[in-house]
């Protein structure tokens, strides 16, 4: 069984079409397969349109949000929702080409678990090919996982992936980086991007800050998720240490009989052993709830209809 994971927004001109192509392809390899197109809060006639696919095809599935809720939870919901082996997941926007899939396929069964997409030959304006390199080069190396396009969303996964791997906020771009830190074997192929026929890209410049946002926090879950007092523990050491020695070099001044009440080096000295004993406690709480559900958990009370 393959299962089609589809997130859209505003995509009603496309997904006819799209969902034409995936079954074309699919049936020539086979497979069984359901397709389930995740829609996050459309105010077009998306809806409607993935219903009249489902009437027509009972192999399509729905899912339906009451409000725009992200591309991240839109993912998490349908694999959450999923019955395939094989999943995979292609934008809505047809820039993804159906034809690429036995190539996913393929990949899958040579034994890797996460198969991503490379849009080799990339049809975007500039303004979203190069701060997608530099974010891509950055990711690769603070991650350590060697992709050349983590935020492609033409993917394969195993089933044990999607059901081992939790995605929320912004989260969707670092899937192989998360999937990474659990064990799981990651390789990339180059597909065919094809250049946007309907509608316009629903990212603006603001996805950047929030993607920087979201890389420090992928970058602290993929090393120190399971030991945070390695990282906490050697900050507040280094900035007790400089208070130690401050708090030292000043008592011998005292020592010797020079005031230092009124010297602000006595409050810099003090400010650190505070925030060194601060930074200590917080890796010794985040220890402490590695002991209880301290993970994201997911639930469906966003979820308008199922079909």
């Amino acid at each position: 069984m393959i299962s089609f994971v589809i997130p859209c927004f505003n995509e009603e001109d496309s997904l006819k079409a799209l969902c034409e192509e995936i079954i074309k392809n699919i049936s020539a390899l086979k497979h069984e397969y359901e397709i389930i197109f995740v829609d996050d809060g459309s105010t077009d006639n998306s809806v409607n349109v993935i219903k009249h696919l489902i009437a027509d095809n009972n192999s399509v599935r729905l899912i339906s949000f009451r409000k725009n809720l992200g591309k991240s939870l839109a993912l998490q919901s349908g694999f959450r929702n999923c019955n395939g082996d094989i999943i995979i997941t292609m934008d809505a926007d047809l820039q993804d080409d159906p034809c690429e899939i036995n190539k996913f396929i393929e990949k899958i069964e040579e034994g890797y678990d996460l198969v991503s997409g490379w849009k080799y030959e990339r049809h975007d304006p500039l303004e979203k090919r190069f701060p997608s390199k530099i974010f891509n080069k950055t990711v690769s190396y603070l991650s350590g996982v060697r992709l050349h396009d983590f935020n492609c969303g033409f993917k394969a996964y195993r089933r044990e992936v999607t059901q081992n791997v939790d995605i929320y906020g912004e989260l969707h771009r670092y899937i192989p980086v998360l999937a990474h830190r659990k064990g799981f074997r990651i390789a990339e192929i180059k597909i065919t991007h094809n250049s946007r026929q309907y509608g316009k890209s629903k990212f603006g410049m603001e996805r950047y800050l929030r993607g920087f946002f979201d890389s420090i926090t992928v970058v602290f879950l993929s090393k120190y998720y399971d030991r945070p007092m390695h990282i906490f523990g050697r900050l507040g050491g280094g900035v007790s240490l400089i208070g130690v020695l401050i708090s030292t070099y000043l008592s011998i001044e005292w020592l010797r009989g020079f005031p230092i009440g009124n010297r602000p080096l006595l409050l810099l000295g003090i400010l650190c052993i505070l925030l060194g004993v601060q930074l200590f406690s917080i890796g010794l709480i985040g220890d402490m709830m590695l002991d209880t559900t301290y993970r994201y958990r997911y639930d469906e009370s966003h979820i308008r209809e199922k079909i």
